[in-house]
Parts: C-alpha cells; sequence; structure tokens
C-alpha cells in the first residue's frame, strides 16, 4: 500500500496528524474479530452486510478470518437533516440483492458515530425478517452517540477525533493508506462544520 511506497509523500501531507492505529495493530484486531465471529456464527447460515464505501477494505480483510461458508452483499446510504432530536431524512441509495428472510445477518460498518442512519437501516432490516442481526464496526465513537444502539463487534473506540486511512476518506482520499490516521484540524478547520453535519451513522 501507499505507506511502503511513499511514507516521504504522506509524512509531508498537510492533511495527516499521527497514526492512532498502526496497520499491524488493526490487523490484530480483525483476526481477533474474524475468530470471534467465526465461533459465534458456527452452524449458522450467515450473511454479511457491508456499509459501502468505507467498510470495503475492512470486510475484505475481515472475511478472511471467518473460517465459515457465507454470503456478502452491500448497502449504501445517504442521509441529511439530522440533529440532536434524530429528525431528518435517510435514503438508500443501494439495496441489497439478497433475501435476509430467516438469516443470520451482520452489518460491516467503517464508522459509527450518532446511530442515527444505522437505527433507521436496522429498523427497515427487521421489516424483512432476518433470524437475528448483529453490528461489526472498525471504530465505535460512542461520545457521539444518541441512539440506543448495541454493536457487538468493535475493533478500536475513538473519542472526539476525525480520522482517516484503512477505507476512511477525507474528501475521497486516504482509503488506502495501511494505518488510521488523525486529521490535522488546523489545516482543515473551513471543513469540520462540514463534516460534523455528515457524521450520523
Amino acid at each position: 500500500m501507499i505507506e511502503k511506497n511513499n511514507q516521504k509523500n504522506i509524512n509531508s501531507s498537510e492533511i495527516l496528524g499521527r497514526i492512532l492505529f498502526p496497520g499491524a495493530e488493526i490487523q490484530k484486531k480483525v483476526i481477533e474479530l474474524g475468530n470471534r465471529i467465526t465461533l459465534d456464527y458456527k452452524g449458522k447460515e450467515l450473511l454479511i452486510v457491508c456499509i459501502l464505501r468505507g467498510a470495503v477494505i475492512f470486510l475484505t480483510d475481515l472475511i478472511k478470518h471467518i473460517d465459515l461458508p457465507l454470503s456478502i452483499d452491500f448497502m449504501s446510504i445517504s442521509s441529511y437533516g439530522f440533529n440532536m432530536h434524530g429528525s431528518g431524512l435517510v435514503k438508500i441509495t443501494k439495496d441489497l440483492d439478497e433475501n435476509i428472510e430467516g438469516r443470520h445477518v451482520l452489518i460491516v460498518e467503517d464508522i459509527i458515530d450518532t446511530g442515527l442512519t444505522l437505527s433507521y437501516m436496522i429498523r427497515n432490516l427487521k421489516a424483512r425478517e432476518p433470524a437475528s442481526i448483529e453490528i461489526c464496526t472498525l471504530i465505535d465513537r460512542a461520545v457521539r452517540r444518541i441512539t440506543d444502539l448495541k454493536i457487538k463487534y468493535y475493533a478500536f473506540k475513538l473519542e472526539e477525533k476525525y480520522v482517516v486511512g484503512y477505507g476512511l476518506d477525507y474528501k475521497q482520499k486516504y482509503r488506502n493508506l495501511e494505518s488510521i490516521y488523525e486529521l490535522r484540524t488546523d489545516t482543515i478547520k473551513k471543513d469540520i462544520e462540514t463534516l460534523k453535519s455528515t457524521l450520523n451513522k
């Protein structure tokens, strides 16, 4: 990945700050999650639902360590207008291709903040009568949570920081970094309010 071949370019970036979660630590956590999921879903029909786009890299590594027959599907959701009281509009821009009735669904996310968008999605999926629904996220930013959302699997907890790398982006860039970096908020100050308004997962 970029970190090995272009480390000089990364270090000179005005956007990237310190590494919060090194690539090796991420991979260790991914293996641990894969082993847990393997044990928990043994003998069950597992369908993993990946939320586009940020969770794709996490998903790709995670399924390598789930020693079960499984299926994969994708959803994409846009949301806007949410406030602290939970009002807003959610739109499914890419729905599932698979029928989830009677199946065990594991939602894979990159980062979960307020939980509003994900709560909407879970209500939508429950109406399709799956056997169960659980959540697996790379990063749980519970400090922003304003919904009662149960997250069974997570790799890392994070406080009030903006991050990129390993699927997480800044203006659709930096997803391909092996590690997760803190964004230098002093250089992206003009975008902070925009970021806050879009962190509605």
